[in-house]
């Protein structure tokens, strides 16, 4: 059993934790808890750490064929990145796609942000895009690190699934994108209610940041924008929500 916070294994963990940089250079990500551990696919696992804590017994099947290494309460607990640790931690290799995978769908439904800063909406875009169908997300490279362990407990496991890149310039990318897919901006002076467009073709959707929205120039560049009607005196949704109702009213007309 592991005991002591200097152990180097135990501090690399730590440092992951904290660290975007880190986990770039390692290219792995942090995930915590049964559920997250049971989904991570053949041939991503790197580590695995268990709490003195957990009840082995009681989960034989995720721990079998598994290697991992003991700890002690008192090191998971400076491990862990929840205030209530699950008890099981493990090291996972980084995905990698291309845009031109994304792109090679059979038909596009493409989530493309601008800036979003905030961990819990972005993990909330990519657990609903995998609900609704989405082939891919594009993120510009101003978007929170995906590999944030915050965000990482809002996909809920989405971020094994669903397909990302991040882009050093933005504009360049939505310039190729549409060379396949018709882009629809989400703006308060949108043209169109967002049910009225038709999202039956390859599509993407552009979400701009939380509090700023889509910068003028990147919403020029869309080929649509459509706005969400709402009643009472609020402006705007959140940026996920919104995210998430474009998303789905894609999914319903192509269903």
């Amino acid at each position: 059993m592991i005991t002591s916070v200097n152990n180097p294994s135990v501090k690399n963990v730590i440092a992951l934790r904290k660290k975007g940089k880190l986990r770039r250079e390692q290219d792995v990500f942090l995930v915590e808890g049964p559920k997250m551990v049971a989904e991570i696919p053949d041939g991503y696992l790197k580590e695995m750490y268990i709490s003195e804590e957990f009840d082995i017994e009681q989960h034989k099947m995720l721990l079998k064929g598994r290697a991992y290494e003991l700890v002690s309460a008192r090191v998971f607990r400076e491990m862990s990145d929840t205030q209530s640790p699950q008890g099981v931690l493990a090291v996972v290799r980084q995905r990698h796609s291309t845009l031109e995978g994304l792109l090679a769908a059979q038909k596009s439904h493409i989530l493309i942000l601008e800036d979003v800063q905030d961990p819990g909406n972005l993990g909330t875009m990519f657990r609903t895009g995998e609900g609704a169908g989405v082939t891919g997300v594009v993120l510009s490279k101003g978007c929170v690190d995906l590999y944030n362990p915050k965000v990482i407990r809002s996909t809920m496991g989405s971020v094994y699934r669903v397909p990302f890149v991040y882009t050093e310039d933005l504009h360049k990318t939505i310039q190729r994108i549409k060379k396949s897919c018709k882009i629809y901006a989400a703006h308060l002076q949108g043209v169109y209610d967002y049910d009225k467009a038709d999202y039956t073709d390859d599509s993407a959707i552009l979400i701009g940041n939380e509090s700023k929205g889509l910068t003028k120039e990147t919403a020029e560049m869309a080929d649509i924008w459509v706005k969400i009607p709402m009643q009472g005196r609020v402006e705007s949704l959140n940026a996920a929500v919104a995210a998430s109702i474009l998303m789905y009213e894609v999914y319903r007309q192509r269903r």
